[in-house]
């Protein structure tokens, strides 16, 4: 099941990318190939790759999801910020 993680990461591309719809193709030598399908055109975007080396490009591509601010954090933070006059020597 290496495919698995290959196939993930395109999942999460995916999710992200509203416009595009990635797919990954797997090389009779096991390696990955990520191609894309646009207005019923199927190119290559990749040679190639090794599994891990082709979850890094995957996970680099695309926008990227913004990261969860909880309100503790936010709360947290404010904490964090020094008031004006309040210099501790």
């Amino acid at each position: 099941m290496r495919s698995t993680r290959a196939t993930a990461a395109v999942a999460r591309l995916n999710s992200r990318s509203e416009e595009h719809r990635y797919r990954v193709a797997l090389t009779g030598s096991g390696l990955f190939i990520l191609r894309e399908a646009k207005n019923g055109d199927d190119r290559q975007l990749s040679e190639a790759l090794a599994l891990d080396d082709f979850v890094r490009l995957v996970d680099a591509m695309g926008p990227k999801k913004a990261a969860r601010v909880t309100r503790h954090e936010t709360a947290f933070m404010k904490q964090l910020v020094r008031k004006p006059g309040t210099e501790s020597e």
